[in-house]
């Protein structure tokens, strides 16, 4: 009578291996997935010749103390309406839509800045923001 348990080895599956080859194939078929889109249309873009930045006829400046300047001449703001829209009627006989350039400190108050818009809007101008800090 054989009482003695037998010996066997338990069956080990090393997968240290397997995660990394998942990670590799993940990270193909991802890459391949975003590459061969069906859907894609093949079309040449246009080539400019000319400068196509906005010109900055109108600079309008706002600093950190919330003075606001036009081309570089500090201005009031009860004077911001009449000033802007004589400066915009004299732009203007030269092109069409002139643009203001507002150019605001990043500490400045918005209040200035959507004041000046405003006249420059109802002046009929566009506007260009540039935000620095």
């Amino acid at each position: 009578m054989n009482i003695r348990k037998k010996l066997r080895e338990k069956p080990n599956l090393h997968a240290g291996a397997l995660n990394d080859i998942l990670f590799i194939l993940l990270l193909f078929f991802l890459i391949v997935s975003t590459l061969a889109n069906p859907n894609v249309v093949k079309v040449n873009n246009p080539k400019g010749k000319a400068d196509t930045k906005a010109k900055q006829n109108i600079v309008v400046s706002i600093d950190k103390e919330n003075k606001i300047y036009l081309n570089q001449q500090q201005i009031q703001d009860n004077q911001l309406d009449t000033i802007i829209s004589a400066e915009v009627t004299k732009v203007r006989q030269f092109l069409d839509t002139p643009s203001v350039v507002i150019n605001a400190d990043t500490i400045s108050y918005t209040g200035s800045f959507f004041k000046i818009m405003a006249s420059a809007k109802r002046a009929g101008a566009k506007v260009v923001a540039n935000i620095k800090n």
